[in-house]
């Protein structure tokens, strides 16, 4: 791999300036840099010129996109100047110091990484670095990789801080993007204004206890389990080594999932379960198996519950910000794998629909009183962040994020669509769901797991669906 240039990319047209509060919700869970990298063919040669490379009119298109997505051309900066002064409290500085764009080359083949299966650790390579030990106002907000291979092909990583944006509006981003270097207009233009969902406002209402259940469960000792002595999880490897693995899951595999999980359970569900519901039911009780945790262990499963039609009114089309917040699904490992899928599923579908208007608002109102949100973040922004994230995933818990319903493909830069995308990156036991490429209705799980646990859940994940 050779990095050939980085240069700086500013809107090409004056924006708006000042200081843009962010919502409680974008200042949880993640609030990193989230990667992505998605892979194209070789351009056709018959519309590029000698002066009009791929390179110019990415940047070109670029600054033209930065004009309606000023956002993600400015920097985070702690409010009260660190984050220990201002509770790990953020806002965003629009000040159009642009976007940091990359070039490479690598001598490497689109063969030569096997497809969407591939282990996302072979991508490392293919994406931004950031560096969180400078200040972080200096640091960008949004990252692009341009990698050319020899064979012709390439690769566009890009990396947006999660505290800016979800996934929902990083895929909105790229699609307007790639319209703009085709030289279409932006359809959807992204709504800014983020005081829809609070941000920079006082508590509105009376405050209640934390409704997300963002502390998670820890590994019971042998000391906590004198009642089954007998039964002992594998946490030997609590602080070993990590793997990270990709899973298809066939669309009949799907199917036998779902009509598994509606022909069993305590409560059959008034509608069949969806895809969502079945694969994170299954993901959670393979971990337990996985990790042969004991009966008597509390484990929780982090879902991501999209807010955007939850509240109140909806928020606005175009919503450009975090529209999304983890919350937790929590149970014993012993009824989790004993009882039936659909037992699993329900428990998960009725912790979902607990995401009401008066649900968002309580826990935008309750993050708003607390005097430190490090605490209820996975990641920081900074190598020493004080004190220590406390809401991230490990054994007996297990986070699963679905970008099923995310516009992934179909960004068509002018040299035609993506062969296939994937995270750069995924958080120790953590996962995420992804339509296959193909388009033949199969999900590929991209899972990170503890090492002396992926072969077990190997094969309980696909001995399981039957």
């Amino acid at each position: 791999m050779r990095l050939n240039s980085c240069t700086t990319v500013k809107p090409s047209a004056p924006t708006w300036e000042g200081c843009l509060p962010l919502s409680e919700i974008d200042l949880v869970g993640s609030v990193r840099h989230i990667p992505t990298i998605s892979f194209y063919p070789p351009p056709s040669q018959n519309w590029l010129t000698s002066n009009d490379t791929v390179s110019n009119l990415l940047k070109k298109s670029l600054s033209q996109a930065l004009v309606h997505f000023y956002p993600l051309a400015g920097r985070l900066r702690w409010i009260s100047g660190s984050s220990a002064a201002g509770g790990g409290r953020l806002e965003l500085d629009c000040n159009s110091e642009g976007v940091e764009f990359i070039e490479a080359e690598s001598e490497s083949k689109l063969d030569d990484f096997g497809g969407v299966l591939t282990p996302v650790t072979k991508y490392r390579n293919l994406f931004p670095t950031i560096d969180y030990s400078l200040p972080i106002h200096d640091i960008p907000v949004t990252l692009v990789q341009l990698t050319r291979f020899s064979c012709g092909g390439i690769s566009l990583g890009l990396a947006i801080a999660h505290a800016v944006v979800d996934g929902q509006s990083a895929f909105h981003f790229v699609s307007e993007w790639a319209s703009l270097t085709r030289s279409e207009p932006v359809k959807t233009t992204p709504y800014l204004d983020r005081k829809v969902l609070g941000a920079g406002e006082l508590a509105s209402g009376p405050l209640h206890d934390d409704p997300t259940g963002y502390y998670l469960p820890e590994l019971l000792r042998d000391h906590d389990r004198d009642r089954h002595r007998e039964v002992k999880s594998d946490d030997s490897e609590q602080t070993g080594t990590v793997e990270t693995i990709m899973l298809r899951l066939r669309k009949d595999d799907l199917e036998k999932l779902r009509n598994k999980a509606k022909d069993s359970g305590d409560n059959p569900p008034n509608r069949a379960y969806t895809r969502f519901e079945v694969v994170a039911a299954h993901v959670w009780r393979c971990a337990c198996k996985a990790r042969k945790l004991s009966a008597e262990q509390p484990t929780s499963l982090g879902v991501c519950v999209d807010t955007r039609n939850r509240v109140t009114p909806p928020l606005p089309k175009g919503y450009f910000g975090c529209g999304a917040f983890d919350l937790t699904v929590t149970g014993f490992a012993g009824e989790l794998v004993s009882k039936p899928l659909g037992n699993v599923a329900s428990k998960i579908r009725e912790k979902v629909k607990q995401v009401t208007n008066d649900f968002v608002w309580s826990a935008v109102d309750y993050l708003k009183t607390q005097p430190d949100l490090t605490m209820f973040r996975s990641d920081s922004l900074e190598q020493c962040d004080s004190p220590t994230p406390n809401f991230y995933y490990e054994n007996p818990n297990i986070g699963v994020v679905s970008w099923l319903t995310l516009p992934l493909y179909g960004h068509d830069f002018g040299w035609g669509k993506e062969i296939y995308m994937v995270p750069g990156e995924i958080e120790p036991e953590s996962s995420f769901f992804i339509p296959d490429p193909s388009g033949d209705g199969s999900i590929i799980v991209a899972l990170c797991l503890q090492t002396a646990h992926v072969d077990s859940f190997k094969k309980h994940f696909y001995n399981d669906v039957v």
